[in-house]
């Protein structure tokens, strides 16, 4: 083996610079921790009397920050350097998460300093998550960028499936005060890591006209492409049943059929199984018609609502859970190649800041709803409305003529910079 051989064995892949590696250990390590605490936070509530209610408004001061603050935080990652805007929020869920541990660990907390502490997660997840999304996309280059992605989102979802088994095993053996503690410890790691991440390839913005021109500026990226905008009204609608078929519905259907919550917890898990799978497949196939072979991915997410509606016995509920998961990835990995493929590096964060708005707006007002739904229709009913509507919007955007035509990239992807980036310049339509 000769010497070049073995530093490019020690450097590993070309796609993998030292940005995206330490983005990766970064993501891995928070959501390990995270996937854990969700558990151990719902446990806190119960074991400080509360009850399902209880736990329903603990889960919603998370969503409504991420849902006000998204927007803002994407125009914020797009005009500050966007590692420091991740290293801030990664010390705002530090602080946060640390001391609801500490609150669950010494006493009683109470329901609004657990409501409290949770929505500066959220707000701190609001301001992440758009400028993470941004930092990876522009931190890989050229033909490799699918593998790059597929990779990041494997170990993403091994981390979200690894987390919640983990977190379930550690709340029923320490508590769920020691869980909440280990995921602050895991966002100091995680913050500590990205600190270290090198932004000198992106060019310095230009002095913008204010935080309202920003978001104005993005919304016309998005509203200019119509596969984008499309896609991201289609999965505001899939996101939201979908949640709330698996919130609401599936565990009541786990609880009348299933045999209660154990098995409704492996449908889950093959579910996450199934994203694993969907990532390892993107890391060697790459479609040519990214969003139409995506898009064509995102039908089998009605089959775990149709599941549920018959209901299936369990053996095929994980089996529809497994080939959800592993369909919608594929999706995931052409969604992210085909942004980094077709979104100037400026306006990055933006754009996911509206992706992410889409993806979550819904989801309360949906969960909100699958009460009165139950009650007027009838479960059965209301889980095969979920179904159809995933259908519907899912064939809905293939009539989007950009969708089925948008191809990959065989260039060297470079990002253009903002003086380069005018109206007149932008691809129509999303066309590379």
């Amino acid at each position: 083996m000769t010497p070049s051989a073995t530093s490019a064995r020690t450097r590993g892949p070309a796609w993998a610079s030292r940005n995206y590696s330490l983005l990766t250990a970064a993501a891995f390590v928070t959501n390990l921790g995270s996937n854990g605490a969700l558990i151990a936070a719902a446990f806190a509530v119960l074991g400080a009397g509360g009850d399902s209610g209880d736990v329903g408004l603990v889960a919603a001061a998370r969503t409504l920050p991420l849902v006000v603050f998204l927007l803002i935080g994407g125009a914020v990652a797009d005009r500050l350097p966007r590692h420091r805007v991740m290293v801030a929020a990664n010390t705002l869920n530090f602080l946060s998460q640390g001391a609801f541990a500490v609150l669950v660990l010494t006493g009683e907390p109470r329901l609004w300093q657990m409501m409290l502490l949770t929505a500066l997660g959220g707000t701190g997840q609001a301001f992440f998550s758009p400028a993470a999304e941004g930092m990876l996309l522009s931190s890989v280059r050229g033909e490799q960028a699918g593998r790059a992605f597929a990779v990041f989102r494997m170990a993403m979802q091994g981390a979200t499936l690894g987390g919640a088994a983990l977190g379930g095993a550690l709340v029923a053996a320490v508590g769920p005060g020691w869980v909440l503690a280990a995921d602050a410890v895991a966002f100091a790691l995680a913050g500590s890591l990205r600190a270290f991440l090198d932004v000198s390839h992106i060019p310095a913005r230009e002095p913008g006209s204010g935080i309202l021109a920003d978001l104005r500026d993005g919304w016309r990226e998005v509203s200019g492409r119509p596969w984008l905008w499309g896609i991201v009204v289609q999965f505001s609608l899939a996101n939201a049943v979908v949640g709330a078929a698996d919130a609401v519905y599936g565990p009541l259907v786990a609880r009348d059929h299933l045999g209660g919550p154990g098995p409704w917890g492996v449908a889950l898990a093959f579910f996450g199984a199934g994203t694993v799978v969907g990532a390892l497949l993107m890391t060697r196939w790459k479609p040519q018609r990214l969003l139409f072979v995506g898009i064509l991915c995102v039908f089998p997410m009605a089959l775990p609502s149709a599941a549920l509606a018959v209901p299936v016995p369990v053996p095929l509920l994980c089996t529809a859970m497994f080939v959800a998961g592993a369909t919608v990835e594929v999706f995931g990995v052409s969604w992210m190649t085909a942004l980094h493929q077709e979104i100037p590096e400026d306006k990055l964060s933006r754009v996911s800041a509206y992706d992410w708005f889409g993806s979550v707006a819904l989801m309360p007002l949906a969960a909100a709803l699958a009460g009165p739904a139950e009650s007027a229709f009838g479960r059965g009913t209301a889980l095969w409305g979920c179904a159809g509507l995933v259908a519907a919007v899912t064939a809905a955007v293939l009539c989007v003529p950009d969708v089925r035509n948008l191809r990959r990239s065989t260039k060297l992807v470079t990002q253009v910079t903002p003086r380069e980036s005018t109206d007149a310049e932008r691809p129509v339509g999303g066309l590379g």
